[in-house]
């Protein structure tokens, strides 16, 4: 038992007790504790496995290799869309964790056994994510802005292309895809320098800030 989880644990106002019996039944098929991202992190053989966390509205258990495991009981969820390895438990109670407690450490054990295995993700490239209809709709209305696009490097398409899709709604798409468009002409990608006075370029290193104080 790792003393950092303890002091992370005793300061804890939301899911306390549910966290503590993950954390009993995780050290209790064997894994090692550690703390790692301000969160209880699990490991076997100094491979990251799991780690607990609390969130607003559940607490979970995620799993590095997610994707790797069987998931025969189809209750692992994605934290988002994109993601390629990281899957989780989510549990809004006490009682779910107790009533699925065989469950939770069947995934464990398999999770251990796939680091045994030595098996690793197999991370495909997202450079070629499929275009979203909105952005689809604007390269066909707008042929300087589908030319400015498919001229910028792979990965500012692809930052772009994640960014899109992550707005649920039809009109925040559109929303972001204008807002960004002046950019996208400009050759410049989504965290791109704009100001000029980077000496970091094409990150923004705050130079801007210094140089509009003076300016004032």
């Amino acid at each position: 038992m790792n003393p950092k989880v303890d002091a992370f644990l005793a300061k804890t106002e939301k899911w306390q007790e549910e966290l503590r019996l993950l954390r009993e039944i995780i050290l209790g098929c064997g894994l090692n504790e550690d703390f790692k991202w301000r969160v209880p992190c699990y490991t076997f053989q100094n491979h990251n496995v799991l780690i607990i966390a609390g969130f607003k509205g559940y607490c979970a258990v995620s799993f590095f290799k997610g994707t790797l495991l069987n998931d025969s009981d189809k209750i692992l969820q994605s934290p988002g869309e994109n993601s390629q390895a990281v899957r989780f438990f989510r549990f809004t109670s006490l009682q779910e964790i107790m009533d699925l407690e065989p469950i939770i450490k069947a995934y464990i054990f398999e999770a251990i056994e796939i680091e045994k295995a030595g098996l690793k993700v197999d991370f495909k490239d997202k450079t070629d994510l499929i275009l979203i209809e909105e952005l689809q709709k604007k390269m066909k209305k707008d042929a300087a802005f589908k030319t400015a696009f498919e001229a910028l490097t792979p990965g500012r398409q692809r930052a772009y292309k994640l960014f899109f899709s992550a707005a649920k709604q039809t009109q925040t798409r559109e929303t972001r895809i204008e807002k960004y468009t002046p950019r996208i002409l400009n050759g410049k990608g989504l965290n791109d320098c704009l100001c000029g006075h980077s000496k970091r370029p094409p990150n923004c290193d705050g130079s801007h800030k210094y140089f509009e104080k003076a300016v004032n």
